[in-house]
């Protein structure tokens, strides 16, 4: 939701996002999802028919196929057909979703691994730089006050198949947003610079007080 000045609020755990028509398209694409990796698991089932090809050229072949590499494609491939369709806003409405979900899924994991309620304001700024190096990113302060954090970034975890797909960005606004928000009762994000739009890296602002001269993405603690 969009409130005057460009700011966005979006309290966290907020389900009632409309999906309009567009709900058939992520059904499917979900269900496409499914399929895909029920296939992958009844391959895997058969590997001894796949592992023993008896044409070894075709297996030492130069081709570039591996699982995360895969995967990687495959989400630039469903980001890209969202953004084409239902448009840029509404698909990264729909990544927001994923991003909230995982967002506090990785909150609840850190506070279980810490033994601790909440976060402390320090421990989010190194949960959220962890939480990047562990999937290969490259985030790194910025700029740090009391009431805001400033992230840089070299390499995204999507790698090169987010060029181009500014949607997968809602992935860290709403991971960044959520797991500040959960802990620290108010957060907001604004996405600055990113390498999806052509940049050389990127800056996230994470802000931790209200400001409505700022522009960003809202996020709220849930009870």
């Amino acid at each position: 939701m969009r409130s005057r000045g460009g700011l966005y609020r979006v309290p966290v755990g907020d389900n009632r996002l409309r999906l309009k028509t567009s709900e058939y398209l992520w059904n499917y694409v979900v269900g496409s999802i499914y399929l895909l990796y029920n296939f992958m698991i009844r391959q895997r089932i058969r590997k001894e028919l796949i592992y023993t090809m008896p044409d070894s050229s075709i297996q030492h072949s130069s081709v570039v196929l591996k699982r995360d590499n895969f995967m990687r494609s495959l989400i630039r491939e469903l980001s890209g057909v969202l953004q084409d369709v239902v448009g840029l806003d509404d698909a990264a409405g729909f990544i927001s979703i994923v991003g909230q979900n995982m967002g506090e899924s990785i909150d609840a994991e850190y506070r279980q691994a810490l033994s601790v309620d909440k976060l402390s304001r320090d421990q989010v700024r190194d949960v959220l730089l962890d939480l990047k190096r562990r999937i290969e990113g490259q985030f790194y302060v910025l700029e740090e006050g009391v009431d805001h954090i400033v992230f840089g970034n070299h390499a995204c975890p999507f790698g090169d198949k987010v060029i181009d797909r500014p949607s997968l960005c809602m992935m860290t606004s709403n991971v960044f947003g959520s797991i500040a928000a959960q802990n620290l009762g108010y957060a907001r994000v604004s996405l600055d610079q990113t390498i999806a739009k052509g940049d050389a890296g990127c800056r996230v602002s994470l802000f931790l007080r209200a400001d409505a001269d700022e522009h960003g993405r809202e996020y709220f603690r849930t009870e």
